[in-house]
């Protein structure tokens, strides 16, 4: 038995550092999903419009992009472990506010510091992955964060669905924010205790006007198809649970199993195309990708029964076939002394266009939703061939 845990660990590159920051992920990420996933249907509850439904989805992308790079460098600067608990500190801040104050305006300025955690942390995680895996397990790592991050995501709407049927959309979602305060604590308490504080790495100064010489050419060419994809997935995405709910009559517990079965299906298929990737190169993994991004708004246009929705969830799960590879490929190409800081700087870049795609949701989707998805389609389309003709394929044992 001891043999073969000692095999599993060394296939999925499994690490007590790895381990002990999976742990903290799955806790703020219940929490945060049991709440987030239904802030569009709790602002239109608290009065909140459509419009300001689109500007909660654009400020997200936003402010991903505009805490991607402070999140970087200060994750090189400070550490992972201070970096982590700094970051979930602020996030609760924003839980405060919005269990505080039930307004839509009050999510909208509690927003500003909890629906960006992902960005803030994301490039310490895959720091801490570069340097505690072994260069021939990065895909695997980054996949392992990943496919535990699906776990919350899975279950958390779920919950969250539950306590919406149980107290309704307006407390149901403020029982909700108390439950993810609560997790917060429980992890920021761990990473306290378990999390062995590593010194702050050596690392090279960038300052904001240097963040584009960071970007490689080879890494531009991603980043420009990587923009368009994430303009097929944002277009729609704060409307998604609209469309479930409040256009096709479904009930919130249902969307919340519909989001499981898409992270079930990311999950079954992460370890497998990780392997592969490692070993074949990731290029054809993240084309396959972009196309399921692509095609996840078209079907939802024809998605007007619960087993069409299944399958369009599916696919939605789907597109996380190559994220891992992606991400991967992404600290391939950074510079070995500023990989946190080039990642902050790739989702800097990107998500501050993306941000604008996402502002204007909401005036699609006001036009037609039909629109919101074609527009989004088109977008995906786009992207996809951009990456099939310019983007590089990487491998590990060719020298990145």
């Amino acid at each position: 038995m001891r043999d073969i845990l000692a095999r599993l660990k060394g296939f999925l590159g499994l690490n007590t550092a790895m381990a002990a920051v999976m742990v903290m992920v799955v806790l703020i990420g219940l929490g945060e999903k049991m709440a987030e996933r239904f802030l569009p249907l709790y602002l239109i509850a608290l009065g909140g419009s459509t419009l300001s439904v689109g500007f909660l989805n654009g400020m997200d992308n936003l402010l991903s992009a505009l805490y991607s790079f402070p999140g970087g460098y200060l994750s090189d600067r400070l550490g992972y472990r201070k970096a982590l608990i700094l970051f979930t500190l602020v996030a609760m801040l924003g839980y405060c506010i919005v269990i505080l104050v039930p307004t839509w305006q009050a999510v909208l300025i509690g927003a500003v510091f909890f629906i960006s955690w992902t960005a803030l942390t994301l490039p310490a995680v895959m720091s801490l992955v570069s340097k505690v895996v072994d260069p021939d397990k990065r895909v695997m790592g980054v996949t392992l964060h990943s496919f535990v991050r699906r776990i919350p995501m899975a279950l958390g709407p779920v919950l969250g669905g539950l306590a919406i049927a149980h107290w309704g959309r307006v407390e149901g979602v403020r029982i909700a924010f108390i439950a993810a305060l609560v997790l917060g604590a429980v992890a920021i308490a761990f990473v306290w205790f378990f999390v062995e504080e590593r010194k702050a790495a050596k690392s090279e100064h960038v300052p904001l006007r240097l963040m584009l010489k960071l970007i490689s050419p080879d890494l531009r060419n991603l980043l420009a198809s990587d923009i368009l994809i994430r303009f097929a997935e944002q277009i729609p995405y704060a409307f998604v649970v609209i469309w479930v709910v409040n256009s096709n009559g479904f009930t919130p517990l249902q969307f919340g199993l519909l989001t499981t079965i898409e992270m079930v299906t990311a999950m079954l298929v992460y370890v497998p195309v990780a392997y592969m990737a490692d070993r074949y190169g990731k290029k054809p993994f993240v084309l396959m990708t972009f196309g399921f991004f692509t095609l996840f708004p078209l079907m939802l246009v024809f998605s007007r029964s619960f087993p069409m929705l299944i399958a369009a969830f599916i696919v939605r799960g789907l597109k996380e076939f190559g994220e891992p590879t992606r991400k991967a490929l992404i600290m391939d190409l950074a510079p070995e002394n500023a990989k946190a800081a080039t990642f902050g700087s790739y989702y800097f870049i990107r998500d501050i266009i993306v941000s604008l795609a996402a502002f204007s949701s909401g005036f699609l989707w006001n036009i037609s939703p039909e629109v919101n998805f074609f527009v989004a389609f088109g977008f995906g389309v786009i992207g996809t061939i951009v990456f099939a003709v310019f983007g590089r394929d990487v491998s590990v044992r060719q020298g990145v």
